[in-house]
C-alpha cells in the first residue's frame, strides 16, 4: 500500500464526503457481523472507525479479524469496496482476500458506460445511478473512442476495433480478450495484397434462407459499419468460461463462439434476430419471420456436437413498430418487452438524420407452458434495463436507488451504433405508471459515439497480478 498513500487519497476530490459515507456503510452492517463481540468492544470499534474515517488524518485503524472485514466488505458496492480497500494495509488485505477467494458476489446496480471527448480517447466513464456521479476508467488499447460498442453482459463489453475485430473488455479490471477473427464469420472472407497482408474484406449477403447477388468489398475499418449489430456474453457453466453470441448481418443472423475458440459457429437458417438470453443451458433468441413479420422465440441447445433449434412461441406482429426483447424475470420466468417507436422514415435520404423516438413499452409474460403470452399492465416493484446490454429485469427492493415500474433504456438502433454516428440519441427513463419520459441525466455527459450503454460492473473475473494499487486510486477520483 506504499504507493497508495493516505495523503494522495485525501487529495482526490470530495474525499471527506466519501469517507463519511463509507463510515456509515460499515457501521450499518456491523451489528449482524459482530454479534460475538461484547457491547463495550463493539462500541469502542464504532467510535474508532468513525473518528478515523471522518477525521482529518487516518491513523492506526482498529484491528478486526480478517473474516469479519471480508464479511463487511462483501456488502459494499464496487466503488465503496475499492475505497475501503484503499484505507489501510489491513483493509487492503481483506479486500484482496475477498476477491481472490471468489467471495465477492454482490449484485451491482447497472451503470451507464459512455465516452466523452474531454476525458480522452482511452477513457471510459461510468455514471452511477446509485451515487449520481461519474467515474473515469482508463482502458487498454486500442482507444475506446475508436471502437464500436455492440453489447454488454455480466460486466463485459463487446467492442469492435478499426479493423472490424472484436474484443471482450472488462472496464473495471481492464482485462481484454480477443474473440475469434471476423474472417471466421460465415459471410466474411479475407482479401490479401501482393505481400500477403490483409487488405480488405469480402462480404457476402447470403443467409440460410436466401442467396445473394455479388459480394461487397469493404476496407478494414468499414466492414463494422455493416456487419455488427448486437452481442451478448453468457456464463457457460459446463466449462466455467463464457459463450459469446453475435447478431450480425447479412439480415441479422446468429453466430456464437466460446471464449478460447478459434472461429465463430454459424446458426442458420433463420434471420432477423433482435435479442437473446441464455437460461438453463438454452439460448433464447427473438426473431421476425415470414412476409408479414410474425415474431418467434427460438431456443438453441448449444451443449451437444450438433446445435438443435426449436420454436418456443409464435407472436403475431402488432400494429406498433418496435423490436421485442426477451428478459428473464427474477422469479424464473420469461418476459417479452416491446419497445414502441413513433413513425419514422424507413428509407431516409443519404446523409439525412433519422430521429427514432421511444413512446412506450408493452410487457408480456410467457405462460408456463411456453405457448401463450399474457399482457402485463405494470412491473409493480421491478425495473427494466433495455438497450445494447443484455436485457435485465431487477427488483427495486434489492436495488433501492432504482425506481419501481420504470424502464431505463438506451439506443440499440443499428443506424445509431454504426454508420450514423452523430444522430440524436433515444435514451431516458420511462415511467410505466403514466407513460412519461425523462432524461437519464442533465446536462448530457456523453459523446454521441460510440453509443452509450448499460453495464453491470463485475470484479470477479480478473487477473490479480495485474491489479495494482494505481487502479484503486482511479476509482476514488
Amino acid at each position: 500500500m506504499d504507493s497508495c498513500s493516505v495523503a494522495s487519497i485525501m487529495s482526490l476530490g470530495s474525499l471527506a464526503i466519501q469517507r463519511t459515507n463509507l463510515c456509515s456503510l460499515l457501521l450499518r452492517v456491523l451489528p449482524r457481523l459482530l454479534g460475538g463481540f461484547t457491547p463495550s468492544s463493539l462500541k469502542k470499534f464504532r467510535e474508532d472507525v468513525h473518528t478515523r474515517l471522518t477525521g482529518t488524518m487516518l491513523g492506526t485503524l482498529p484491528d478486526l479479524p480478517q473474516d469479519i472485514l471480508v464479511g463487511i466488505f462483501a456488502t459494499l458496492e464496487i466503488p465503496d469496496l475499492i475505497r475501503a480497500g484503499a484505507v489501510c494495509p489491513s483493509w487492503y488485505s481483506a479486500y484482496t482476500s475477498l476477491r481472490s477467494l471468489g467471495l465477492y458476489k454482490l449484485p451491482q446496480t447497472p451503470c451507464l458506460l459512455y465516452t466523452s471527448e474531454s476525458a480522452g480517447d482511452s477513457t471510459a466513464c461510468l455514471y452511477s445511478l446509485t451515487e449520481k456521479r461519474s467515474y473515469k476508467l482508463t482502458l487498454p488499447g486500442p482507444p475506446i473512442r475508436t471502437r464500436c460498442l455492440i453489447g454488454s453482459s455480466h460486466g463485459w463489453l463487446v467492442t469492435v476495433d478499426d479493423r472490424s475485430e472484436m474484443h471482450l473488455v472488462n472496464p473495471i479490471t481492464c482485462e481484454q480478450i480477443a474473440l475469434p477473427s471476423v474472417i471466421t464469420l460465415e459471410p466474411v472472407k479475407p482479401i490479401f495484397d501482393e505481400y500477403g497482408v490483409l487488405h480488405k474484406y469480402e462480404f457476402s449477403w447470403h443467409t440460410g434462407l436466401r442467396g445473394c447477388d455479388s459480394p461487397s468489398i469493404f476496407d478494414l475499418d468499414k466492414l463494422r459499419d455493416i456487419l455488427h449489430y448486437k452481442a451478448f456474453v453468457f456464463p457457460d457453466t459446463s466449462t466455467g468460461s463464457y459463450i459469446v453470441v453475435l447478431i450480425h448481418n447479412a439480415q441479422r443472423q446468429l453466430s456464437y463462439a466460446r471464449v478460447g475458440d478459434d472461429r465463430w459457429t454459424w446458426l442458420p437458417p433463420q434471420e432477423a434476430y433482435t435479442d437473446c438470453i441464455y437460461k438453463d443451458g438454452l439460448l433464447y433468441a427473438m426473431c421476425e419471420v415470414g412476409e408479414f413479420y410474425t415474431e418467434e422465440l427460438h431456443t438453441f441447445d448449444l451443449s451437444g456436437p450438433a446445435v438443435t433449434m426449436k420454436t418456443a412461441i409464435r407472436i403475431p406482429r402488432q400494429d406498433e413498430y418496435g423490436d421485442l426483447y426477451v428478459v428473464q424475470d427474477p422469479w424464473g420466468g420469461l418476459l417479452l418487452i416491446r419497445r414502441i417507436l413513433e413513425d419514422r422514415d424507413l428509407e431516409p435520404e443519404p446523409g439525412a438524420l433519422v430521429f427514432w423516438n421511444t413512446t412506450g413499452f408493452k410487457i408480456y409474460e410467457v405462460e408456463a407452458a411456453g405457448s401463450e403470452l399474457k399482457e402485463v399492465n405494470c412491473l409493480r416493484d421491478h425495473v427494466l434495463f433495455l438497450g445494447h446490454n443484455q436485457s435485465l429485469c431487477l427488483s427495486a427492493e434489492e436495488y433501492p436507488s432504482l425506481r419501481a415500474n420504470h424502464v431505463y433504456f438506451t439506443d440499440d438502433n443499428y443506424f445509431w451504433t454504426t454508420g450514423l454516428e452523430n444522430n440524436h440519441r433515444d435514451m431516458g427513463i420511462f415511467n410505466l405508471d403514466d407513460n412519461s419520459k425523462e432524461e437519464l441525466v442533465s446536462p448530457q455527459l456523453w459523446s454521441k459515439w460510440p453509443a452509450p450503454m448499460w453495464i453491470t460492473p463485475d470484479l470477479r473475473k480478473m487477473n490479480m497480478a495485474s491489479w495494482g494499487v494505481e487502479k484503486i486510486v482511479r476509482w476514488v477520483q
